[in-house]
């Protein structure tokens, strides 16, 4: 006889999602594809697609394979994370929330900006191209 399936379906938590966030920041920050990501964990691309975008959930094993693969404490992931049931503190006006950083990060082109701006060793070049950069968003 045949058992009937488990009808509940488990939909992704904001959890999940930002673990997926993270995984994308990271793996961008470090120029990784994600196939060569995949390849790694020994999965498809599309997986890691799935993780990413937070719709199928990190198990513990294939978390600390991530972890291992962009060198990384499994911990990172669950930085800042929501946490279920609190209520969380809302972004004054002109603030970025966490979530909104961790997702520009996650943007080839926040990596870029990122790896771009870390690279610059001098202060003052430094504090010259955030000028700039205030400059161009009042226009």
């Amino acid at each position: 006889m045949a058992r009937a399936s488990n009808s509940r379906t488990r939909s992704a938590t904001v959890v999940d999602v930002h673990i997926g966030q993270k995984i994308r920041a990271r793996r961008n920050l470090l120029g990784l594809s994600q196939t060569e990501l995949a390849d790694t964990a020994g999965i498809t691309f599309q997986q890691i697609q799935k993780y990413e975008k937070g719709t199928n959930r990190v198990g513990a094993g294939r978390l600390q394979q991530f972890s291992e693969a962009l060198g990384v404490p499994p911990s990172y992931f669950f930085e800042g994370a929501p946490t279920v049931g609190k209520k969380q503190l809302s972004p004054q006006e002109g603030e970025l929330s966490e979530s909104d950083i961790v997702s520009f990060l996650g943007t080839r082109e926040g990596a870029a900006l990122v790896r771009t701006f870390m690279a610059i060793k001098q202060k003052p070049i430094r504090h010259t191209a955030i000028a700039f950069l205030e400059t161009l968003k009042g226009k």
